[in-house]
């Protein structure tokens, strides 16, 4: 299989001051789609070969610091952590290395629905393997939502033998596994079909999926596709007549020509998997260990006893929606570099006052 991989852009930006709601005061919401060179400095696929010959591709970044490897939530992709990467970078001395795991984004393998925490922790494994040999350098874990629960797999079963650290962001076994029964419902309630980037991009900002404009503009662009074509996340295709960014659309006869990239409804089979027993999974990981939540209520019992006793770090983000690292990535990076710098895992840069 083919897992994508994203740089950071050094010195890129994005341009423009949003508010706190997303926001750019004195003049329209601009809802159009922004390309990942804003934010990463390269998108690149390496092959790899496993134990059933399928291909694997990876990605790197920099060559100093460590190594930040981030994974991304359920029918997200690595565009999710863009606006991040700019933060983190500004602050502490690292790499980032942000996967497409298998069956998102433009990750392409030859089993589309396997998506098990087992088979998706060894992908992981594998791309660290594949990116740095018998010395890989420090490695601190981050994932979203289902990515935090993959990357508790992968810690645990000693898939990254360099493990700094592991950082989970508004994952916990309780309220997922309470939240499943009710999961199906929300993704019949999304829009199934979309008529351009642009609606998509609208639709995530105004629904509350994702509450940053600056990062919806760019993530989104990794969840949706045109006429079942995955587009690159270039805003290019290979298969389509002309380039849709930044102002000519595809021409097609239907008027709503994107829809989702993954059909996460069809992956339920794998939900209990990969949230039961995540939280005394989380607490044994011998590991320094960083939980990121939207709201204190989502603690369940087991990691409330497990802070209580300090077995990890815990800082609550208010006013964020589930994809707080989209939502407040500023916020997210200070507690992230942080974190390392406290661990004395990383060297802060810029000024940078943890």
């Amino acid at each position: 299989m083919t897992l994508q991989w994203f740089l950071w852009a050094w010195g890129r930006g994005s341009g423009g001051k949003q508010d706190g709601n997303g926001r750019y005061p004195g003049r329209k919401r601009d809802f159009s789609p922004v390309p990942w060179s804003q934010y990463f400095e390269s998108m690149e696929d390496v092959v790899v070969e496993n134990e059933t010959g399928k291909d694997i591709s990876f990605g790197k970044l920099g060559s100093e610091g460590p190594v930040l490897l981030l994974l991304h939530g359920g029918g997200h992709s690595a565009l999710s952590w863009a606006v991040f990467t700019v933060a983190i970078i500004s602050r502490i001395q690292c790499r980032i290395v942000a996967l497409d795991l298998r069956s998102h984004g433009e990750t392409k393998v030859r089993n589309t629905e396997d998506l098990s925490a087992e088979t998706m922790a060894k992908d992981v494994g594998n791309v660290v393997e594949a990116l740095y040999g018998d010395l890989p350098p420090p490695i601190m874990l981050i994932g979203h939502s289902m990515g935090g629960a993959i990357a508790v797999h992968t810690a645990a079963s000693n898939l990254v033998p360099s493990l700094l650290g592991l950082c989970m962001i508004d994952v916990v076994e309780g309220t997922a596994m309470d939240a499943l029964n009710s999961m199906q419902n929300f993704l019949r309630g999304r829009p199934k079909t979309f008529k351009s980037l642009e609606n998509a991009i609208e639709w995530s900002v105004k629904s509350g999926q994702i509450r940053n404009l600056e990062s919806a503009r760019v993530s989104m662009v990794g969840q949706v596709k045109h006429h079942g074509i995955f587009l690159p996340t270039g805003l290019l295709s290979d298969s389509a007549p002309v380039s849709i960014f930044p102002s000519q659309p595809l021409q097609t006869k239907k008027d709503h020509p994107y829809t989702w990239r993954i059909e996460l409804a069809k992956t339920e089979k794998y939900w209990d998997g990969w949230f039961r027993g995540l939280s005394n999974l989380f607490l044994s990981c011998p590991s320094p260990k960083l939980l990121l939540l939207a709201g204190v209520d989502r603690l369940d019992k087991d990691l409330t006893i497990g802070q209580m006793q300090g077995k990890f770090q815990m800082q609550v983000l208010p006013q964020c929606g589930h994809a707080v690292h989209e939502d407040a990535p500023d916020k997210v990076a200070e507690a992230v570099a942080t974190f390392l710098i406290r661990h004395r895992f990383a060297e802060p840069i810029g000024g940078f006052q943890w």
